[in-house]
């Protein structure tokens, strides 16, 4: 049973010791993957995609940390991408999929049965093929099989925490087609970016003037409802909510702008609102107090380029919540170029879950029900 103790992120060493699997080591080397990765995806020959022309769909299976980078790849694609980009999580490669479409299998392991199955599946239809995972993996002997491309990727630890090393071959592969423009200084500048994240939110870095601990300190107990501004940002919140779920062992919904507004935005006149209980309107609307219980707490992943409806939306949903006595966090995103905005959003969120998990005397990095659950279906 976890128990709550900001007192566990006040001291360096304090945190280290709730942290033995090194999962914040593993956020902060982010920089890194992105430097190692590109040269990897270009090692491996990733421009030979090129030859073929462009193709008529993008298409990226994976599976959870796996998986999480199809989607970024079609965030910073866009909505002006000129084909469209997809991601699927399962057993199944659907059937408009062919040999005019590229499918980019992603398994930071090499060996997760889903993207496996979708990746023979590819290979029998005659798709153009993409592999990026483990070396020596039988996801790269499919690779070498299929005559299609093979990435190898060093995981970092944990699949989750290496998602820059999993991403950018899938974004080097974009760019040598066409479909986003991310030069090679657009990927040392989101380096760039996630190392000023890791300085700020290091573990030595006191809570008051850390942002991650700051937050993980206002969340913790609280049912966090992650909304994201743009397509960019919603991608963000479901990462955000991921992580949450994987790191911190703590539930999350995430959904976006203006869709949150058509449904969840509810959640601020139900039980969890404010604190309180429906059935006592005093309570419900009281504002939150230092010892008022926990309820709903709405975090906005804010992006800076929002449409200017999805804008007033933000300040109208937050006056809102804040009204009702819901909690509101607000993570901005930094830099200009979709993949800096991106990555720095993603970046607070990780230190934010695994501050979180610290707090609440939880250890990040294993994940023994995913690992009971394979073992039931072995």
């Amino acid at each position: 049973m976890s128990t709550l103790d900001p007192g566990r992120l006040e001291e360096a060493p304090d945190v280290e010791a709730a942290d033995p699997g090194g999962m914040l080591r593993q956020v902060a080397s982010s920089a890194a993957q992105i430097r190692e990765a590109r040269r990897a995806a270009e090692e491996a020959g990733v421009v030979a995609l090129a030859e073929d022309g462009r193709p008529r769909a993008v298409v990226v299976t994976g599976m959870g940390g796996s998986g999480i980078s199809g989607d970024v790849l079609a965030a910073v694609c866009g909505l002006g991408c000129p084909v469209p980009v997809t991601t699927v999580r399962g057993y199944r490669l659907p059937g408009w999929v062919g040999a005019a479409d590229l499918v980019i299998a992603v398994s930071c392991s090499g060996s997760t049965e889903e993207t496996l199955e979708v990746a023979a599946q590819a290979a029998r239809r005659g798709c153009r093929l993409l592999c990026v995972g483990g070396a020596g993996s039988p996801l790269a002997d499919l690779a070498a099989r299929s005559r299609g491309l093979f990435v190898p990727v060093r995981s970092v630890g944990q699949p989750r925490s290496t998602l820059w090393g999993l991403t950018v071959p899938l974004l080097v592969a974009a760019r040598t087609l066409g479909l986003t423009d991310v030069p090679d200084a657009v990927l040392e500048s989101t380096a760039a970016r996630l190392e000023d994240v890791a300085h700020r939110c290091r573990p030595d870095s006191e809570p008051f003037v850390n942002p991650a601990k700051r937050i993980a300190l206002d969340l913790a107990g609280d049912v966090p409802l992650v909304w994201g501004t743009s397509p960019l940002a919603e991608t963000a919140a479901y990462r955000m909510c991921c992580q949450l779920n994987e790191n911190a062992k703590y539930p999350g919904v995430f959904g976006g702008l203006p869709e949150a507004d058509h449904n969840q935005v509810m959640a601020f006149d139900g039980l969890f609102a404010g604190g309180g209980s429906p059935a006592d309107p005093d309570d419900f609307f009281r504002d939150r107090t230092e010892d008022a219980e926990h309820g709903l707490h709405l975090v906005v992943l804010r992006d800076t380029e929002e449409h200017p409806q999805t804008a007033k939306r933000r300040e109208a949903s937050v006056e809102l919540a804040r009204d009702r006595g819901v909690a509101v966090t607000e993570i901005l995103a930094e830099g200009d170029h979709p993949l800096e905005r991106i990555a720095t959003m993603i970046a607070l969120a990780d230190y934010v879950t695994v501050y979180l998990a610290i707090t609440l005397g939880v250890d990040p990095t294993p994940v023994p029900a995913i690992q009971e659950l394979k073992a039931r279906i072995a």
